[in-house]
C-alpha cells in the first residue's frame, strides 16, 4: 500500500525553482518515461516519419525503446543519463520491481516492428518506467519542452517541430481517458504515469510537476489534476 502525500515544484525557464509538500521525494516514472524517451528517441535518431503516430500508447512506447536500443546500445542507461543532465541529478536511481509488459512486446514483434529481441526491449521499457525522481527533478528535466526544445546546457535538444508535436501528443493522449476532460479543465500539455506523478508544460514559462499517489478511474493523480487545475486558474495560463 502506497503511503499517502502530495508534492508539487515549478521550474521556470529563467532558472527559478519551488515547490511545495513532498516535492523533493522520489517516485517511479511509470508511463512520465515515455516522454522523455521519445524526446532523446528523437534527439540521437531524427526519424523519417517522425516515430510512432503515439509514442504514450504501450506498443508506440516499445517502438520508442527499440528505436533507442538499436542507436545507444542501452536504452535505460542512455535515458537515466540524459534525465541525470537535464534535472542535474546525477544520482538516480531504478526501482527494483518494474511492471512486465512481455505479451504486448509479443505483438509488436509480430508485426515486425522491433529490431531487437523482445525480452530486451522489454527489459529495457520496464528499467526506463522504473527509474524515481523527485517533482524538483522532473519539473527541472522537462525544461526543454518549454524552451522550444533547447535543452539544459543551452543547445538544441529537439527541432522545433518535433517539440510542438511532443506537446500536441501530451495536450491529446498525455492522461488516458481523462485527457479531454484535463484539457477543459486545465489547458495545459502534460502527461500522467501509475506512479502518481504529472509533468504538465506552460510553453515559454514553465514545467509544473505534482505527485499524488491517489489515483482516479482513467490512472491519473487525483490530487494532482485538482492542483494543477487551481494552479492554472490562478494564474491564468493555458493554451486556449
Amino acid at each position: 500500500m502506497e503511503r499517502p502525500g502530495f508534492g508539487m515544484a515549478v521550474a521556470t525557464v529563467d532558472g527559478e525553482l519551488c515547490g511545495v509538500g513532498d516535492y523533493q521525494i522520489p517516485f517511479p516514472l511509470r508511463s512520465l518515461a515515455k516522454v522523455f524517451g521519445f524526446a532523446l528517441a528523437h534527439a540521437v535518431d531524427s526519424w523519417t516519419g517522425g516515430g510512432p503516430q503515439n509514442p504514450f500508447d504501450p506498443l508506440g512506447a516499445l517502438v520508442t525503446t527499440d528505436r533507442l536500443l538499436s542507436r545507444t546500445g542501452d536504452a535505460a542507461g542512455a535515458l537515466r543519463a540524459f534525465l541525470s543532465a537535464e534535472s542535474g541529478n546525477r544520482f538516480l536511481a531504478e526501482e527494483p520491481e518494474p511492471t512486465e509488459t512481455s505479451a504486448l512486446a509479443q505483438i509488436v514483434a509480430g508485426s515486425e516492428a522491433l529490431d531487437n529481441p523482445v525480452p530486451t526491449v522489454v527489459d529495457h521499457f520496464n528499467r526506463q518506467g522504473a527509474i524515481t525522481m523527485s517533482c524538483a527533478d522532473l519539473a527541472t528535466a522537462a525544461l526543454f519542452l518549454a524552451r522550444g526544445g533547447v535543452g539544459a546546457d543551452g543547445t538544441r535538444l529537439l527541432a522545433r517541430e518535433a517539440t510542438r508535436r511532443l506537446n500536441a501528443i501530451m495536450l491529446v493522449c498525455g492522461m488516458y481517458d481523462g485527457a479531454g476532460e484535463f484539457a477543459y479543465r486545465v489547458g495545459l500539455p502534460a502527461k500522467s504515469g501509475s506512479g502518481g506523478g504529472i509533468i504538465a508544460v506552460v510553453p515559454n514559462q514553465c514545467v509544473v510537476c505534482v505527485w499524488s499517489p491517489g489515483l482516479d478511474a482513467c490512472g491519473n493523480s487525483i490530487a494532482g489534476v485538482a492542483a494543477l487545475e487551481a494552479f492554472s486558474t490562478v494564474t491564468g495560463w493555458s493554451v486556449f
